[in-house]
């Protein structure tokens, strides 16, 4: 049985959407929200903040990916950002950060 190309893509684009869900509800859980939000800067830039200043760079999400598993300091001013907890395993980190790249 052959499936038309149409549902193939269809369904692809709904695991990315689910897929970017998962990265926001991820960003919450993971306690991301206590220094960022989507829209505006609190302690921290907002995500469409992070989003702009790394679009296009095809090394973003690992470079993101890093400075949340091991925090940094500089980027975005002089308030460093804290390390992300053991807890929040390197893939969620990875669907945070995809979900934050989307944003753009």
């Amino acid at each position: 049985m052959k499936i038309p190309l149409v549902l193939m893509f269809s369904a692809g684009f709904l695991v990315s959407t689910q897929a970017l869900a998962d990265g926001a509800a991820l960003a919450r859980k993971s306690g991301c929200m206590a220094c960022h939000t989507v829209d505006s800067r609190m302690v921290g830039p907002s995500f469409k903040e992070i989003a702009a200043k790394y679009k296009g760079d095809k090394e973003a999400a690992k470079t993101l990916a890093r400075k949340v598993r091991t925090g940094g300091y500089g980027s975005f001013g002089s308030t460093p950002m804290l390390p992300a907890p053991a807890s929040v395993s390197d893939d969620d980190i990875r669907k945070i950060v995809a979900w934050i790249l989307s944003l753009n």
